[in-house]
């Protein structure tokens, strides 16, 4: 059997608590499957004194990853602490610049340097894989990397976040406000003490715009997505949508378009009968579509220490197999020096409609001022509700929900703009985006 692959892990939370725990338990069946032992020898963390519940008595320990990194008797560097910059930036450039193989489930990290550290693997030989930076258990990477090669990808879309997917679940299902289904999340720690990054949308960006780059050969453009989160959305938007026959999910949408690619990441309406609709709490989902295979849908465990520490393991495993100087699948699906600059896709039709949900002061002519304005800016309306002031509405308001036909984003943002400035708006709008099945858009 050939000699061990010998792992150095910096990080120690529950992703790297979880990957020794599994190492160690599954030593012998992960050396027949390999071909060869995988052994921890060297890890990092910040406090060497903290029970994690593993056995950490024979391997090296280093106060500094960029220490094990540097100097660590390794052929592999696990990065497991996260964020875009500091030690997991500067350990995981100095293990790749010594040529040491790197995996990493830092979906920050890649989405704001992953071009660069793409070229020190490919310039150095080294393998960078990334499987649990996305999606969790999903395997979307070697998808999209390795499965899909000869297919043309159009569009990728999912659920890429389980704290904003099990928060609007738990709304629709337990008729519970936002505030309160956040707190629940936060006690069951799907939800972090500061949970902007997950709610605003920007944790579902950075995974959405790696996958952007893998499916379309583009150089990555984390802060060129459009982005709204959930924290706009009441349990009236929920209650709205079920009665019009959807669900409200926070996807990431990325397309190709003759003029570029769009990236976005929005609340949605989707259809209830439709698969991603039935994907729950914290569960991720993603979809592929593309001209050879048509869309394949991946849904699995999007978070927790099991789940993102299987594709880590399965990212080390690809590494034990590997044979020196065999031909590299490309970090990013494409050659780092080849990746195209990012084009940007101009405004264009969105097909599926949209939902409007306004409220109203109770006075005459205002029904049809909204109809007006609609006019005005060419939006064609699939239908326009006025409901009693008990249903949705505090009292001397209205609540009038508009659900539009085919039209510009610009379009939409422009009439009410021109509502709001008519001085009978009450509180802020609600504008959602609606995707319907493809025959029906």
């Amino acid at each position: 059997m050939a000699d061990a692959l010998k792992i150095g892990i910096a990080g120690l939370g529950t992703v790297g608590a979880s990957l020794v725990r599994i190492i160690q338990q599954k030593s012998n069946e992960l050396a027949v499957t390999c071909g060869r032992p995988i052994t921890i020898t060297a890890v990092s963390a910040r406090d060497k004194t903290r029970d994690r519940g593993i056995d950490l008595s024979a391997v090296t320990w280093f106060d500094q990853p960029e220490d094990l990194a540097e100097k660590g008797d390794i052929d592999v560097f696990v990065e497991l602490m996260g964020g875009a910059e500091g030690a997991a930036n500067t350990s995981v450039r100095a293990a790749l610049k010594r040529g040491l193989h790197v995996v990493t489930a830092n979906k920050a990290l890649l989405a704001y340097h992953g071009v660069e550290l793409a070229t020190i693997a490919e310039e150095k030989g080294a393998l960078l894989n990334f499987e649990a930076a996305v999606a969790g258990g999903i395997p979307v990477i070697k998808a999209l990397r390795e499965s899909l090669t000869g297919n043309a990808v159009s569009r990728i879309y999912g659920i890429m976040n389980g704290t904003c997917n099990y928060i609007l679940t738990k709304m629709e299902k337990e008729g519970l406000s936002f505030a309160e289904c956040l707190k629940e999340a936060q006690r069951l720690g799907y939800a972090e003490a500061d949970p902007a990054f997950d709610i605003e949308g920007n944790d579902t960006a950075h995974k959405l715009s790696i996958l952007t780059t893998l499916a379309f050969g583009n150089r990555i453009a984390a802060d060129d997505i459009y982005l709204e989160g959930i924290t706009n959305i009441s349990i009236e938007d929920i209650h709205a949508a079920a009665e019009l026959g959807y669900r409200i999910k926070l996807l990431g949408v990325a397309q190709r378009t003759d003029t570029g690619i769009e990236q976005r990441v929005h609340p949605t309406m989707v259809p209830v009968d439709s698969v991603i609709a039935q994907v729950d709490g914290v569960t991720n989902a993603v979809a592929i579509e593309s001209d050879v295979l048509g869309e394949l849908l991946m849904v699995g465990p999007g978070a927790g220490g099991n789940a993102t520490a299987s594709s880590v393991l399965g990212d080390i495993a690809d590494i034990a197999k590997s044979q020196p100087g065999a031909q590299r699948v490309p970090v990013l699906g494409h050659p780092a020096k080849a990746l195209e600059p990012y084009r940007k896709a101009q405004m264009q039709s969105h097909e599926g409609g949209y939902f409007i949900r306004l409220t109203v002061l109770d006075r005459t002519g205002v029904f049809a001022s909204v109809a007006t304005r609609m006019a005005e800016n060419n939006i064609s309306l699939e239908s326009i509700v006025q409901r009693s002031k008990q249903h949705l509405a505090p009292s001397h308001h209205q609540t009038i929900i508009l659900v539009t036909h085919a039209t510009m984003e610009e379009s939409v943002r422009k009439a009410v703009a021109s509502i709001k400035s008519e001085g009978y708006l009450f509180g802020e709008p609600q504008v959602i985006r609606i995707e319907r099945p493809k025959e029906e858009a």
